[in-house]
């Protein structure tokens, strides 16, 4: 029998990064670095597509595969601040930054993906999963707050840090909700109190949201480990237990083939939504991804949608998640993640106290799983969403769990948790003034 040798081409192609064969991948890479460097890349969606999706296919490789970086995280973190410390040294071209900003930033790139995992995700999902799991995660939200602040407070003053710093300097804006929802209106709402500007409160603010975001990313990967090894508090993705798994079991047996017209429908589906949001924002004094995800459920709920278009909304979301995430982060990295102010920050009583504030939110999430009917690990990474840095947390948090379709949850808990809790250290600083 005649055997057919490989090419040392065909060979070179099984070795891959990420989806792309490894020679394939270098010649897009050389492709990319070419444009910047000759000031041809286009500082526009095609420009910032090419050079985030080339850099975050390397960054997310290689956080899969090196030991123990793994395990916590690992493409998430690579993909963010690899990237912000290129900008920071200044290893990334001019060009690639504007190419990038004007994508992430300019496009609104983060939104967008936000609105296609929230809309398919809360479309995808079995509909009594979906009622269950937003009537149940706001017991552990709201317990994570509480003990996260008094561990958090307790840390810092164990450090030799005031009480006050502490909890309004530190553990605020780790639960705000990231920047531009969180910690921007609270060092506006501190300027007005304490007649100082707002600039002094950031310098404070940022470094803890980003650092808070980096343990909660960190502690995402070790949930998901602790997942697999304990099958028993896993629900591989899904919040809520149910007595009768027959709807869930119908469901991923009803589930259509892949179709592109029905992608196509699901892009539209999630755009809209948002748009509606957006108008719905005018009247109701709710931020519009909030107002977005609570139409979603609403529709979902009510069953009113036709399940084509729900299944092509699972479908799109399925394929953005999978494609653009490590892209995306690429972006927070350049653009939301200044890397001097990550080093500044890096002290021991720090990083103790924020590790503190993080480890009550995790902590809570698991132990009130147990009274609430939901898994341990899912209600961890979802109660632990409260300290991440907005959508962008989000994304990073549930990438490093690979537990994406814990979006909507997630964004209750980021961006509802994050407005409570500047509106209610608003009231108490005001009132111990």
């Amino acid at each position: 029998m005649e055997t057919t040798s490989k090419t040392f081409w065909q060979t070179a192609c099984e070795l891959k990064i990420g989806p792309v064969p490894a020679p394939v991948y270098l010649v897009l890479a050389v492709i990319v670095a070419a444009a910047t460097i000759f000031g041809q890349l286009p500082a526009d969606m095609v420009g910032g597509i090419a050079i985030m999706m080339v850099m975050g296919i390397l960054l997310g490789d290689i956080g899969l595969k090196v030991p123990i970086l793994k395990d916590i995280g690992g493409p998430a973190i690579l993909s963010i601040f690899i990237p912000s410390a290129m900008v920071y040294y200044g290893l990334l071209n001019s060009d690639a930054i504007k190419a990038i900003t004007a994508f992430t930033k300019g496009a609104n790139f983060l939104y967008f993906y936000i609105s296609c995992l929230v809309v398919g995700s809360i479309l995808g999902m079995v509909r009594t999963v979906l009622v269950q799991g937003f009537l149940r995660m706001f017991v552990p939200l709201v317990v994570g707050t509480v003990v996260a602040s008094i561990l958090g407070c307790i840390a810092g003053m164990l450090c030799g840090e005031d009480l006050y710093h502490t909890f309004f300097f530190i553990v605020i804006p780790i639960l705000s909700g990231g920047v531009g929802e969180g910690i921007l209106p609270l060092a506006a709402a501190y300027s007005e109190i304490l007649n100082q500007s707002a600039d002094q409160f950031l310098v404070h603010f940022v470094p803890a949201a980003m650092l808070g975001n980096l343990f909660a990313i960190m502690s995402a990967g070790y949930l998901k480990k602790m997942g697999e090894r304990f099958p028993k508090l896993s629900g591989n993705g899904t919040l809520v237990k149910s007595g009768d798994l027959s709807d869930i079991t119908n469901a991923k047996a009803e589930e259509a083939p892949l179709d592109v017209k029905m992608m196509g429908a699901g892009l539209v589906l999630a755009c809209c939504f948002f748009c509606a949001a957006k108008v719905l924002a005018l009247w109701i004094p709710i931020p519009a991804p909030i107002l977005m995800i609570i139409l979603a459920a609403l529709i979902k709920v009510l069953n009113i949608m036709p399940t084509v278009m729900e299944q092509g909304a699972k479908q799109w979301y399925k394929f953005v998640s999978g494609n653009l995430t490590w892209a995306l982060l690429v972006g927070v990295g350049v653009i939301y993640t200044p890397w001097n102010d990550v080093l500044a920050a890096i002290t021991p009583a720090y990083i103790f106290t924020i590790m503190a504030t993080i480890f009550g939110m995790v902590a809570s999430g698991l132990l009130c799983a147990r009274f609430m009917n939901m898994y341990p690990i899912e209600s961890a990474i979802v109660t632990c969403c409260h300290s991440g840095l907005g959508g962008t947390g989000d994304v990073a948090i549930l990438s490093a769990a690979n537990r994406m379709g814990l979006m909507p949850f997630a964004q209750i808990s980021t961006r509802l948790g994050g407005a409570c809790t500047v509106i209610a250290a608003t009231i108490l600083m005001r009132a111990l003034q």
